[in-house]
């Protein structure tokens, strides 16, 4: 059987564990976040593809790091309000994760097996973006500097 990602579970940042399955039949992209980033004004964009397409089956799934710069030092009730009043961020997010080394979130190890990067497997920095189709599959990984807006015209086509 082809694995895929609703083999995952995480911990949302209100604490709850929540399946992947919760998810199933809908395109999903997963970025890691950090709040105090330069790339961090992505939020925005990010919110608005979610605005844009969630009634089309698409949903976002937020999983904060601090690997990067210490650009994500606060805990899980800093994370929302910051995400929340900066950014106005309404798609899900998630308790912070590490996404490289040892230690990286399970989930974050199956996306860069699927879908290795130009570093390899390796996340590089915080924004990199994993689309992953309706039926649970890993499709495409875009870069940290990957505006969310470049990334509307794959979901234009898929969201058909």
């Amino acid at each position: 059987m082809e694995s895929l990602i609703y083999n995952f579970n995480a911990i949302s940042l209100q604490g709850k564990e929540i399946s992947m399955e919760e998810y199933k039949g809908k395109t999903i992209l997963v970025v890691n976040t950090a709040s105090k980033c330069g790339l961090s004004p992505q939020f925005e964009g990010l919110e608005n593809l979610y605005q844009k397409y969630k009634d089309k089956g698409l949903v976002i799934l937020g999983f904060p790091c601090n690997q990067f710069g210490n650009q994500e030092p606060g805990d899980e009730k800093s994370i929302s309000e910051g995400c929340l009043m900066n950014y106005g961020v309404t798609f899900p997010m998630f308790s912070k994760v590490e996404v490289n080394g040892d230690n990286a979130h399970p989930l974050y190890r199956f996306l860069k097996m699927k879908l290795g990067g130009v570093f390899g497997s390796k996340i590089k920095w915080n924004f990199t973006k994993f689309l992953v189709d309706k039926n649970g599959k890993p499709m495409k990984r875009f870069s940290p500097f990957t505006k969310p807006e470049k990334i509307d015209k794959y979901l234009s086509e898929i969201l058909k």
